[in-house]
């Protein structure tokens, strides 16, 4: 599966399961470690698990392996690692308090870094 099908599989199974203000970031050109981030809330712990247990479920049946799951003793901020996609499902306020889609898009393109 490539990386863009495995990021609209995961993004779609977000949809789905009702996930809120889902983003997805190309960081291919911004680090080596994966090629899409994908950021959604989730408005309780439950509904945070739920939309994780989604997302695994739906990729291991198209045949993605999760090399990495960390958060999900609290989910209020959970990691899933599919080598291509990242995927953070976070509740409201820790979303808001990390910003993390900011720091992935505010990122100057390697190309316009100064050396």
């Amino acid at each position: 599966m490539t990386a863009k099908k495995l990021r609209d599989l995961v993004v779609g199974t977000l949809e789905d399961a009702k996930g809120l203000d889902i983003l997805d970031i190309d960081v291919s050109k911004l680090t080596p470690l994966t090629d899409y981030m994908v950021v959604a809330s989730g408005t309780s712990n439950r509904h945070v698990r739920a939309l994780v247990d989604q997302t695994l479920e739906a990729a291991k049946s198209q045949g993605a392996t999760a090399i990495g799951v960390e958060g999900r003793e609290t989910c209020e901020w959970v990691l899933v690692d599919l080598v291509d996609v990242i995927v953070h499902v976070m509740q409201k306020d820790a979303r808001e308090f990390y910003e993390l889609e900011r720091l992935w898009t505010d990122m100057p393109s390697p190309s316009h870094s100064q050396i």
